[in-house]
């Protein structure tokens, strides 16, 4: 088991002033839609505030907007590693807790970079 003080600083998760945006990407190459709001994110997953049930384990693939400075978007296969329902956890919001499988290198170290100017 791991302390506090063992875990590198990171791998914390960096709370959002703005929510980002979250864009199911569909396979099939039709338009994308609208899924819901990531309320913190890390280099290794993100949190989304959805409404939209996902089961534990399922795989989607995501995009959206990389945090103020950076630019650009991010797409990746994530895997929904928990889930919080509707109405069961107040004062929290529904919501997946989402793990990056297939996340590019260089994002990745961006991400890892914002985070770490943040703490």
């Amino acid at each position: 088991m791991h302390d506090e003080a063992d875990r590198p600083k990171a791998d914390c998760r960096k709370n959002l002033r703005t929510p980002l945006i979250i864009q199911k990407v569909l396979i099939t190459g039709e338009r994308p839609v609208f899924f819901g709001y990531s309320k913190n994110i890390s280099k290794s997953g993100m949190f989304i505030s959805t409404t939209k049930p996902i089961l534990a384990g399922e795989q989607i693939d995501l995009e959206f907007q990389l945090p103020a400075p950076l630019t650009g978007t991010a797409s990746c296969c994530c895997e929904v590693v928990w889930k919080r329902p509707q109405g069961t956890h107040f004062p929290y919001e529904p919501g997946i807790g989402m793990k990056f499988i297939d996340m590019p290198e260089e994002i990745s170290e961006q991400l890892d970079q914002w985070i770490k100017q943040q703490l």
